[in-house]
């Protein structure tokens, strides 16, 4: 089970993170899903998390990519130390395109259930890299 649930965040980040895939999101994202992580008073369903990659991440950062560095796996939970890293060729929430390379590390924690997104809890540098490059 746990090798599967891991197979499962590793599609997710790969094929919809990285690469934009709709039909593996709706794939992979149960349509209850929650995300624990939304900023509160956001809307925090299935839909949220396609327009944050697809709306924010994608059009801000060209050579998008994403590398998964561990994932730990413990019952229906997958733990995934991972980065996301583009260079800033678009607007990134509100800061204008500087062309440098931006890394925003990442450390979330997945709930699956029947080869599906359920639940996500997770942290990350996205505001350190926005201050960072509103610097620039």
């Amino acid at each position: 089970m746990s090798s599967e649930n891991k197979e499962v965040v590793r599609r997710f980040n790969l094929e919809v993170i990285q690469n934009g895939n709709e039909d593996e999101f709706r794939a992979l994202m149960a349509p209850d899903f929650v995300n624990h992580a939304a900023p509160s008073g956001m809307p925090n369903g299935p839909q949220s998390m396609w327009n944050t990659f697809q709306n924010v991440l994608r059009p801000a950062l060209s050579d998008l990519k994403v590398t998964i560095h561990d994932q730990i796996a413990e019952g229906d939970r997958v733990t995934t130390r991972k980065t996301i890293s583009g260079i800033h060729s678009g607007t990134l929430m509100s800061v204008a395109p500087t062309g440098k390379d931006v890394v925003i590390s990442v450390i979330d924690i997945v709930r699956v259930q029947d080869g599906r997104y359920t639940e996500h809890w997770g942290i990350n540098t996205l505001s350190n890299v926005l201050a960072a490059l509103a610097k620039a």
